[in-house]
């Protein structure tokens, strides 16, 4: 499940300034005007090009509920682009970001040690160098399991340790996530 990367979605969308449009005529208008073509919508959306000049004309108004999913999530990924850069390079340059989770986080530290993993709920600001390393991460591609590292370096190294103040030793691992909630 995609947590981490769900969420760096959620907080782009933050930082909107407009709402996405409502109604599916006016999202698949407006992927043609990303997309520039309707054969390239239709191929996105794995519908026919002629159900999309349907939709653009208004012929057609109400989507199945899959097509509606879709088309939505869609519209979410591309809209408002010149807003979600300028946000994200305040955060990866300036401001960081805020984590908020619940989570089992487990230890790897020196013998004697309480290291058995626990839920915790941490809400923590993680400095710019970790926000840009999410953004660099998510837009290269990376999986799941690397978001939540750096995630969970990030913790490790502000929450845990303090900043290098103590538990030098202490490696953790962030597994079974039951929210995470990012902010910038």
């Amino acid at each position: 499940m995609p947590e981490i990367s769900d969420s760096l979605d959620r907080a782009d969308e933050q930082n909107f300034t407009r709402p996405i449009p409502k109604s599916a005529g006016a999202q698949i208008r407006y992927l043609v005007k990303q997309l520039k073509s309707t054969k390239a919508v239709a191929g996105l959306l794995g519908i026919s090009r002629r159900t999309v000049e349907r939709y653009v004309r208004d012929q057609i108004k109400q989507p199945k509920p899959a097509l509606s999913t879709r088309l939505e999530r869609e519209v979410r990924r591309r809209w408002q682009p010149l807003v979600r850069k300028r946000a994200r390079a305040k955060a990866a340059k300036q401001t960081g970001l805020v984590i908020e989770t619940r989570a089992r986080f487990g230890f790897s530290a020196a013998p004697g040690t309480t290291d058995d993993g626990r839920m915790r709920r941490i809400t923590q600001h993680l400095p710019p160098e970790y926000a840009s390393r999410l953004f660099s991460a998510q837009e290269a591609g990376a999986n799941e399991a690397q978001l939540r590292n750096i995630a969970a370096e990030g913790l490790q190294e502000i929450y845990f340790k303090d900043h290098g103040a103590r538990a030098q030793g202490l490696l953790v691992e962030f597994t079974d996530i039951d929210y995470v909630e990012l902010n910038f």
